[in-house]
Order: C-alpha cells, then sequence, then structure tokens
C-alpha cells in the first residue's frame, strides 16, 4: 500500500518495515522514496489485515485502494474474494503490483490502474483503504461524503481532520514501525432538515455523522434531540426516550 509522510526525517523511522513481493520482476521500491503526492512506506501487513478485517471485506465487496503501492492491500482483499483495484501513479509500482498479483494467483480479482487518486471515480466502491497524508485525506473527503451511504472507508494512521472516525484500532501485534492503527468510517447519509414522522416532528443539523436538533412530540412539547448516522442507519435520543430507523431516500422512518 503506498504511504504517506512527507519526504522529512519521518521516513527514517520507517526503514525496519519489510516490502512485499520485491522479487517480482526487477524493479525493487525502496522505502522513502518519492511519489507524486507522498513518499511510499508499505502498511505493515499485519495492519492491512485489520483493516480489511474492520472494513468487514466480503466476497460481495469492491474494493479500491488509493496508492496502492506494491499491491499488498489489493491482493489481500482479492484473497477474501473480493473485487479490488489499486490505484497508483507510479507506473513501475503499477507493473510491480501486478507481478505480485499474478504470483499470489489472485489476478482476475486485483487489477491495478496507473492513475491519479484524484481523478479516478471512486463511485463503484464498497470499501475504500489508504495510507495518504491528512492534507491530501481532506482534499478526498468532499468526494468520499458524496459515495453511497454506507461505504466503508479506512485509513492507515491518519485523520479525515474534522470527521471523526466512526471506529479506531491499534494494532499492537504483527505491526512493525510506527503506522499500526487503523481509522474506519462509514459515510453518512444526509439526514439535516425536516422530518415528519409517527414519532414526532424532527428539525435535525447534521455534522458528518452527528445529529442535534428537536423534536415536537405527539403530546406538543418541543425538545432537544441529539444522535448520529452510520451510513443510512440512525439513532436519535431526547432525554430518556430514544428511537432508531434509517433514512430511505430523503424519508426518514423511525421506531
Amino acid at each position: 500500500m503506498s504511504a504517506s509522510i512527507r519526504a522529512t526525517g519521518l521516513a527514517l523511522l520507517l526503514t525496519g518495515c519489510s516490502v512485499f513481493g520485491q522479487t517480482t520482476g526487477t524493479y525493487e521500491p525502496s522505502v522513502g522514496q518519492a511519489g507524486k503526492d507522498v513518499v511510499w512506506v508499505p502498511t505493515p501487513q499485519g495492519l492491512v489485515d485489520k483493516m480489511l478485517d474492520m472494513a468487514k471485506v466480503t466476497p460481495k465487496d469492491f474494493v479500491m485502494d488509493l496508492g496502492s503501492g506494491d499491491g499488498r492491500t489489493v491482493i489481500t482483499a482479492a484473497r477474501r474474494g473480493a473485487r479490488a483495484v489499486g490505484i497508483e501513479f507510479n507506473p513501475d509500482m503499477v507493473q510491480l503490483a501486478r507481478g505480485n498479483a499474478q504470483k499470489a494467483g489472485v489476478s482476475e480479482r486485483a487489477t491495478f490502474l496507473q492513475q491519479d487518486l484524484f481523478k479516478t471515480d471512486l463511485s463503484q466502491a464498497t470499501v475504500i483503504t489508504m495510507f495518504l497524508l491528512p492534507g491530501i485525506n481532506l482534499k478526498l473527503r468532499p468526494k468520499i461524503l458524496a459515495l453511497k451511504p454506507g461505504t466503508r472507508v479506512v485509513s492507515n494512521t491518519f485523520t479525515m481532520d474534522k470527521w471523526e472516525p466512526d471506529e479506531t484500532a491499534t494494532l499492537n501485534e504483527n505491526c512493525d514501525g510506527s503506522w499500526c492503527t487503523a481509522l474506519l468510517w462509514y459515510v453518512p447519509a444526509r439526514v439535516a432538515g425536516n422530518h415528519k414522522t409517527a414519532q414526532g416532528e424532527f428539525a435535525l443539523k447534521q455534522d458528518f455523522q452527528m445529529l442535534s436538533g428537536t423534536v415536537r412530540t405527539e403530546d406538543g412539547r418541543t425538545v432537544p434531540v441529539s444522535g448520529r448516522v452510520r451510513g443510512d442507519e440512525v439513532t436519535l435520543t431526547a432525554g430518556s426516550r430514544s428511537w432508531k430507523g434509517r433514512v430511505n431516500g430523503k424519508a426518514l422512518e423511525l421506531h
């Protein structure tokens, strides 16, 4: 997996990371080598496994790895039966990853494209994986938030600024080096607005997956409400009362 970290002394901390599949072909990448947007540092295989576990990748998924490097994340997803595509700007790395996929016997499910990740269509992805700088994550964030609600996004170490992760896990075993934290987000449905439901009239504001606002209940009272959305699933609370439901198109359905 292509990694992130400016070409500074931080890359020197990672020289102990192993490189996956360097025996394929004649091209051998080096940890910390410059790329278009980031230097290359491979995600430890243990964390690759953890990231795909957190995203609950199955053969039904279409995984897209942004900055796919030597292809290890794409290959691991393909080994789980998923269709997986790696987006990588360096043509030498693309060829290396293709050779690694062939060697692993997953070429039919693992594809690598030499493309600019900012110009790539992400709309088919059910899972997106990445190890990119926070500034790049932030630049990609509007494009990711426009994806289908419930799309899972997993990042090695780096955040989405004010969009807090839904889950975070740090791997203490099978992870060499400093980059051993996985962050998971679910693309949230758009819930902000006014909703008339059998449980009351909700006026909701939305800050990524977090919800706030008011509800006018059947007894005529207007009370504060808070909650969150995970994909299209919604949870709301007002005092001692709580509701669960989902967004169906633009409609809020609660029970």
